[in-house]
């Protein structure tokens, strides 16, 4: 048995226009000559695939290997309010009502909820915010709370070039 990396019954990665584009070129090969099989190689495909595309176009033509919508569950937050939710992302937490700067996914989970009265779990909100956002992890930098700006200036500026070069720090050569 051969492997084609493609599972039965599963669609292979691609958009819908490129996968068009993929058939349109396997029924340009085959009519240039080349046998079933090496359209199939070519194109990473099963030879039923291809088989199934040229009947497709001859009964169809190309209009028959156009893209069709996936299908599958509409999403339950429309373009505008997922616009609205990444401003209210970017107005930060503190004006969203939080005591701390800090995003979580329960957090925005809960601003979904409340916004739009859609109920998302944390987990599928990583979805929304990297597939649909494209938004990354961030990591915040932590900082001691008692942190003086300008005594760690003039600690970098004045006193630590003055310790690297202290006598002491020669004596073991």
């Amino acid at each position: 048995m051969q492997n084609y990396d493609i599972l039965w019954g599963m669609r292979p990665p691609g958009t819908p226009y490129q996968l068009q584009k993929r058939r349109e070129y396997a029924i340009r090969l085959l009519q240039s000559g080349r046998t079933l099989s090496a359209v199939a190689r070519a194109v990473s495909a099963a030879p039923s695939s291809v088989l199934r595309w040229r009947r497709t176009y001859q009964r169809y033509g190309l209009k028959g290997l156009q893209a069709r919508p996936i299908g599958g569950r509409p999403p339950r937050l429309l373009p505008a309010q997922k616009k609205k939710l990444e401003q209210v992302l970017l107005a930060g937490p503190l004006a969203a009502g939080f005591k701390t700067d800090l995003w979580t996914l329960k957090r925005i989970a809960q601003i979904i909820q409340r916004l739009f009265d859609v109920t998302y779990h944390p987990s599928h909100v990583w979805k929304i915010l990297t597939d649909d956002l494209g938004w990354s992890c961030q990591k915040p930098e932590r900082r001691a709370t008692q942190r003086d700006e300008k005594a760690i200036t003039h600690w970098k500026r004045y006193r630590w070039p003055k310790s690297l070069f202290k006598k002491s720090n020669f004596d073991s050569f």
